[in-house]
Protein backbone atom coordinates (compact mmCIF):
# COMPACT_ATOMS: atom_id res chain seq x y z
CA UNK A 1 0.00 0.00 0.00
CA UNK A 2 2.79 2.11 0.66
CA UNK A 3 4.47 2.43 -2.70
CA UNK A 4 1.27 2.30 -4.15
CA UNK A 5 -0.25 5.50 -2.31
CA UNK A 6 2.87 7.49 -2.03
CA UNK A 7 2.82 8.03 -5.33
CA UNK A 8 -0.98 7.00 -6.87
CA UNK A 9 -1.14 9.36 -10.29
CA UNK A 10 2.30 7.51 -11.19
CA UNK A 11 0.53 3.99 -10.34
CA UNK A 12 -2.80 5.18 -11.55
CA UNK A 13 -1.30 5.99 -15.00
CA UNK A 14 0.37 2.60 -15.46
CA UNK A 15 -2.69 0.06 -14.06
CA UNK A 16 -6.32 1.02 -14.73
CA UNK A 17 -6.03 5.28 -16.07
CA UNK A 18 -3.16 4.17 -18.70
CA UNK A 19 -6.18 5.09 -21.06
CA UNK A 20 -6.31 8.59 -19.68
CA UNK A 21 -2.57 9.53 -20.42
CA UNK A 22 1.29 9.08 -21.01
CA UNK A 23 3.48 7.28 -19.10
CA UNK A 24 6.94 8.26 -20.75
CA UNK A 25 10.24 6.47 -19.56
CA UNK A 26 9.92 7.94 -15.76
CA UNK A 27 7.31 10.54 -16.33
CA UNK A 28 3.41 10.48 -16.57
CA UNK A 29 0.84 13.03 -16.73
CA UNK A 30 -3.00 12.64 -17.41
CA UNK A 31 -4.54 14.47 -20.44
CA UNK A 32 -5.15 18.01 -19.78
CA UNK A 33 -8.77 18.04 -20.47
CA UNK A 34 -9.06 14.69 -18.16
CA UNK A 35 -7.32 16.30 -15.35
CA UNK A 36 -3.85 18.27 -14.28
CA UNK A 37 -2.06 15.57 -12.14
CA UNK A 38 1.58 14.40 -13.50
CA UNK A 39 3.96 12.09 -11.63
CA UNK A 40 7.27 10.68 -11.97
CA UNK A 41 8.39 7.41 -10.73
CA UNK A 42 10.56 7.67 -7.54
CA UNK A 43 11.86 10.51 -5.78
CA UNK A 44 10.17 13.60 -6.83
CA UNK A 45 13.58 16.25 -7.14
CA UNK A 46 15.35 13.34 -8.96
CA UNK A 47 12.46 13.47 -11.94
CA UNK A 48 10.94 16.42 -12.04
CA UNK A 49 13.19 18.02 -14.17
CA UNK A 50 12.32 15.12 -16.73
CA UNK A 51 8.78 15.59 -16.20
CA UNK A 52 9.48 19.54 -17.27
CA UNK A 53 10.79 18.02 -20.68
CA UNK A 54 8.34 15.63 -21.51
CA UNK A 55 4.97 17.18 -20.89
CA UNK A 56 4.39 18.64 -24.18
CA UNK A 57 1.17 21.05 -23.15
CA UNK A 58 1.70 24.46 -21.77
CA UNK A 59 -1.53 23.91 -18.99
CA UNK A 60 -0.41 23.95 -15.36
CA UNK A 61 -0.12 20.66 -14.29
CA UNK A 62 -0.60 19.21 -10.05
CA UNK A 63 2.29 17.10 -8.54
CA UNK A 64 1.43 15.30 -5.17
CA UNK A 65 4.21 14.68 -2.74
CA UNK A 66 3.73 13.22 0.79
CA UNK A 67 6.96 14.79 1.28
CA UNK A 68 7.39 18.82 1.42
CA UNK A 69 9.67 19.22 -1.52
CA UNK A 70 11.48 22.47 -3.11
CA UNK A 71 10.14 22.50 -6.52
CA UNK A 72 13.30 22.23 -8.88
CA UNK A 73 13.77 25.14 -11.77
CA UNK A 74 12.61 24.94 -14.38
CA UNK A 75 9.31 24.50 -12.86
CA UNK A 76 7.55 27.66 -11.46
CA UNK A 77 5.86 27.36 -8.00
CA UNK A 78 2.35 28.41 -8.38
CA UNK A 79 0.82 27.39 -5.69
CA UNK A 80 1.45 24.37 -2.45
CA UNK A 81 -1.69 23.02 -0.90
CA UNK A 82 -1.60 21.13 2.27
CA UNK A 83 -3.88 18.12 2.05
CA UNK A 84 -4.63 14.76 3.56
CA UNK A 85 -4.82 11.23 2.18
CA UNK A 86 -7.89 9.83 3.76
CA UNK A 87 -8.85 5.60 3.32
CA UNK A 88 -11.38 3.39 3.97
CA UNK A 89 -11.44 0.78 5.93
CA UNK A 90 -14.63 -0.26 7.45
CA UNK A 91 -17.33 -2.47 6.86
CA UNK A 92 -19.52 -1.87 3.82
CA UNK A 93 -22.32 0.18 5.21
CA UNK A 94 -26.25 -1.26 4.03
CA UNK A 95 -28.28 0.64 1.60
CA UNK A 96 -30.38 3.60 3.10
CA UNK A 97 -33.56 5.38 2.07
CA UNK A 98 -32.36 8.92 0.83
CA UNK A 99 -32.75 11.24 -1.73
CA UNK A 100 -32.47 9.73 -5.93
CA UNK A 101 -29.34 9.44 -7.13
CA UNK A 102 -29.11 9.48 -11.25
CA UNK A 103 -25.72 8.54 -12.74
CA UNK A 104 -23.78 11.53 -14.51
CA UNK A 105 -23.17 11.29 -18.59
CA UNK A 106 -21.26 13.84 -21.16
CA UNK A 107 -24.72 15.57 -21.33
CA UNK A 108 -24.59 16.83 -17.85
CA UNK A 109 -20.75 18.21 -17.91
CA UNK A 110 -21.55 22.06 -17.78
CA UNK A 111 -23.57 21.56 -14.97
CA UNK A 112 -20.77 19.52 -13.22
CA UNK A 113 -18.29 22.32 -14.18
CA UNK A 114 -20.85 24.71 -12.63
CA UNK A 115 -21.29 23.11 -9.30
CA UNK A 116 -17.61 22.16 -9.18
CA UNK A 117 -16.36 25.79 -10.02
CA UNK A 118 -18.84 27.30 -7.35
CA UNK A 119 -17.75 24.87 -3.93
CA UNK A 120 -14.01 23.98 -5.14
CA UNK A 121 -13.91 20.59 -4.49
CA UNK A 122 -11.28 19.57 -6.55
CA UNK A 123 -9.99 20.08 -10.44
CA UNK A 124 -12.45 19.02 -12.62
CA UNK A 125 -12.70 19.51 -16.54
CA UNK A 126 -14.39 19.12 -20.34
CA UNK A 127 -13.28 15.57 -19.93
CA UNK A 128 -12.89 13.97 -16.17
CA UNK A 129 -16.15 12.52 -16.58
CA UNK A 130 -13.96 9.86 -18.15
CA UNK A 131 -12.91 8.52 -15.17
CA UNK A 132 -16.42 6.93 -14.63
CA UNK A 133 -18.98 6.24 -11.65
CA UNK A 134 -19.99 9.70 -11.46
CA UNK A 135 -23.35 10.34 -10.14
CA UNK A 136 -25.71 13.23 -8.90
CA UNK A 137 -28.63 14.71 -6.42
CA UNK A 138 -31.10 16.93 -8.65
CA UNK A 139 -33.71 19.63 -7.35
CA UNK A 140 -35.83 20.92 -10.26
CA UNK A 141 -33.82 19.75 -12.79
CA UNK A 142 -30.51 21.19 -11.63
CA UNK A 143 -27.35 19.67 -10.27
CA UNK A 144 -27.21 20.27 -6.65
CA UNK A 145 -24.48 17.47 -5.74
CA UNK A 146 -22.16 14.90 -7.06
CA UNK A 147 -19.56 12.52 -6.50
CA UNK A 148 -17.36 10.00 -8.56
CA UNK A 149 -14.43 8.27 -8.57
CA UNK A 150 -10.58 10.02 -10.08
CA UNK A 151 -7.67 8.03 -10.11
CA UNK A 152 -7.06 4.03 -9.70
CA UNK A 153 -4.28 2.69 -8.94
CA UNK A 154 -3.88 -1.15 -8.76
CA UNK A 155 -6.51 -2.03 -5.90
CA UNK A 156 -7.18 1.60 -4.93
CA UNK A 157 -9.92 3.72 -6.35
CA UNK A 158 -10.18 7.49 -5.57
CA UNK A 159 -13.68 8.77 -4.31
CA UNK A 160 -13.61 11.87 -6.00
CA UNK A 161 -15.36 15.54 -6.82
CA UNK A 162 -17.74 15.34 -3.64
CA UNK A 163 -19.87 18.35 -4.05
CA UNK A 164 -23.08 20.13 -2.79
CA UNK A 165 -24.59 22.92 -3.87
CA UNK A 166 -24.16 25.93 -0.79
CA UNK A 167 -27.79 26.35 -0.82
CA UNK A 168 -28.39 22.49 0.03
CA UNK A 169 -25.74 21.87 2.49
CA UNK A 170 -27.06 20.01 5.47
CA UNK A 171 -29.25 17.53 3.76
CA UNK A 172 -26.95 14.24 4.22
CA UNK A 173 -26.76 14.64 0.01
CA UNK A 174 -22.85 14.48 0.50
CA UNK A 175 -23.61 10.84 2.95
CA UNK A 176 -25.46 9.36 0.71
CA UNK A 177 -23.03 9.87 -2.42
CA UNK A 178 -19.96 8.88 -0.69
CA UNK A 179 -21.70 5.56 0.78
CA UNK A 180 -22.53 4.61 -2.68
CA UNK A 181 -18.75 4.93 -3.73
CA UNK A 182 -17.59 3.28 -0.76
CA UNK A 183 -19.84 0.54 -1.57
CA UNK A 184 -19.27 0.38 -5.55
CA UNK A 185 -15.20 -0.23 -4.87
CA UNK A 186 -15.53 -2.48 -2.00
CA UNK A 187 -18.27 -4.84 -4.37
CA UNK A 188 -15.36 -4.98 -6.81
CA UNK A 189 -12.78 -6.26 -4.27
CA UNK A 190 -10.51 -2.74 -3.84
CA UNK A 191 -10.48 -0.17 -1.59
CA UNK A 192 -11.44 3.32 -1.26
CA UNK A 193 -9.43 6.49 -0.72
CA UNK A 194 -9.46 10.26 -1.05
CA UNK A 195 -7.89 13.36 -0.89
CA UNK A 196 -8.75 16.36 0.94
CA UNK A 197 -7.41 19.97 1.65
CA UNK A 198 -6.27 19.98 5.13
CA UNK A 199 -8.18 23.68 5.63
CA UNK A 200 -11.31 21.45 4.63
CA UNK A 201 -12.69 20.87 7.95
CA UNK A 202 -16.13 20.58 7.22
CA UNK A 203 -15.25 17.92 4.26
CA UNK A 204 -13.49 16.00 6.65
CA UNK A 205 -15.42 15.74 9.80
CA UNK A 206 -17.93 14.29 7.20
CA UNK A 207 -15.25 11.35 5.55
CA UNK A 208 -14.30 10.66 9.41
CA UNK A 209 -17.62 9.82 10.37
CA UNK A 210 -18.42 7.51 7.46
CA UNK A 211 -14.83 5.43 9.13
CA UNK A 212 -12.12 7.17 6.69
CA UNK A 213 -8.83 7.96 8.22
CA UNK A 214 -5.82 10.15 7.83
CA UNK A 215 -3.13 8.02 6.24
CA UNK A 216 -0.79 10.44 5.13
CA UNK A 217 -0.58 14.32 5.24
CA UNK A 218 0.10 15.33 1.54
CA UNK A 219 0.89 18.08 -1.15
CA UNK A 220 -0.92 18.93 -3.73
CA UNK A 221 1.95 21.01 -6.21
CA UNK A 222 0.48 23.70 -9.06
CA UNK A 223 3.40 24.05 -11.42
CA UNK A 224 3.74 26.12 -14.35
CA UNK A 225 6.24 25.58 -17.20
Amino acid sequence: MKEILDNPAWHALRTHNRGLGTVQGECAYFLPEVSPFAAVEGEALAGLPALHEAIPFDHNVIFVSNENVEIPRPWQLLAAIPGYQMIYNGPVHPGSDGPVIAPLTTEHVPEMIALTSLTVPGPFSTETIRFGHYEGIFDNNKLVAMAGQRMHPGDYAEISAVCTHPDHLGKGYARHLLLRQVNRIQQNGEQPFLHVKADNARAIGVYESLGFKIRTQIFFYVLKK
